[in-house]
């Protein structure tokens, strides 16, 4: 286990996240924070930078409405920003950090990011689930 994931996990617990999965060979959690939104965050070391990676929803129309609408949320965002998968059929919230000077800060910032992305967009996103 690298002095890195270490230092996130260390960082986790003093921020009350609940780690709900971990992987200590792929240097990868899970976490909830329920209570923010957050539900499945992956977190993932992968040397120089850590991935913040949380599952919105699914993709069930495309359409230029929607995706112009996911840019002017992501211009809203202080960190991170929602990106789709390559099949374009899932919508992610994802945000890199770099490892070698990560603090405490940083990782709090990108996480109180996606709670306050969804406090503030989760109402819409789940309209554009529903079409």
């Amino acid at each position: 286990m690298s002095e890195n994931f270490t230092k996130i996990k260390h960082y986790l617990m003093e921020l009350d996240i609940d780690i709900v999965e971990e992987d200590v060979q792929e240097e990868l959690v899970v976490v909830t924070d329920l209570g923010n939104g957050i539900n499945n965050l992956v977190i993932d070391c992968e040397e120089p930078i850590v991935i913040l990676e949380q599952l919105i929803m699914e993709i069930k129309e495309d359409s230029a409405e929607f995706y112009k609408r996911l840019l002017q949320m992501n211009r809203e965002l202080v960190h991170g920003a929602f990106v789709i998968d390559e099949e374009g059929s899932y919508l992610f919230f994802r945000d890199t950090l770099q490892l070698a000077n990560l603090d405490i800060n940083e990782l709090e910032g990108t996480i109180q990011s996606l709670a306050l992305a969804m406090a503030e967009f989760g109402a819409e996103l789940v309209e554009f689930a529903k079409k």
